[in-house]
């Protein structure tokens, strides 16, 4: 079973999800946070595999939370932030404080229960109408650091490429045409870039990616 907590300051909302969740067979709610605060004490206390996080809550808002729940020793749980809004801040705020996924709530059932069942798996997910935005928002914005030199980073030259390809909205199907190899071998060359680098999800293989620098800025 998928062991999931819900964090939302409106109860409906919650009781909406859980429906939802559990009705899939694999799902299990463990536990609902009204507050940020309070997420944060049932992601330590219930260690569940994923975490549904609103944007906006009283007493610390999701964001912190989610900043706080990552940071934290461990494995942890992947976060998936579920909000009415789609708008690039949150998207991004919401990306750099480590979250795995972004849906929206008006998203569908099925797509709720996948994503997920996505990021329960280490998958990491973005609703499909701010992808793009997402990461054309990456090549934008660039980290008040100076990136680390490539050279200090783990990576072959194939894993480097594969990497770089990604936080350009690729897929792994573009990747595999583009370097003229296999989809299998690129989803093998991926995982071990994420091992070496200690992200969880391609999602956050994104953020790493832009804030070492390894996206050039388009010209403009």
């Amino acid at each position: 079973m998928i062991r999931v907590v819900l964090a939302d300051d409106q109860t409906m909302v919650r009781t909406g999800f859980r429906v939802i969740l559990e009705l899939a067979g694999d799902i299990e709610v463990v536990g609902e946070a009204a507050d940020g605060p309070t997420a944060v004490a049932l992601a330590r206390r219930l260690e569940p595999d994923v975490i549904c996080m609103d944007v906006r809550m009283p007493g610390g808002n999701g964001l912190a939370a989610t900043r706080e729940i990552v940071a934290a020793p461990g494995p942890g749980p992947a976060v998936l932030v579920v909000t009415t809004f789609d708008l690039d801040e949150y998207v991004f705020g919401a990306l750099e404080a480590g979250a795995s996924g972004f849906v929206l709530k008006d998203t569908e059932p099925d797509d709720l229960v996948d994503a997920v069942r996505r990021l329960a798996d280490g998958h990491g997910l973005l609703d499909q109408t701010v992808t793009r935005r997402v990461i054309a928002e990456f090549a934008r914005r660039r980290p008040v650091h100076a990136p680390e030199p490539a050279a200090d980073h783990p990576l072959t030259a194939r894993e480097t490429d594969i990497v770089r390809l990604l936080a350009q909205g690729r897929s792994n199907a573009e990747i595999a045409a583009e370097l003229v190899i296999e989809t299998s071998t690129v989803k093998s060359h991926l995982g071990r870039a994420m091992t070496k680098i200690g992200v969880r999800d391609r999602v956050q293989t994104v953020v790493w990616a832009h804030r070492n620098g390894m996206v050039p800025r388009e010209p403009g």
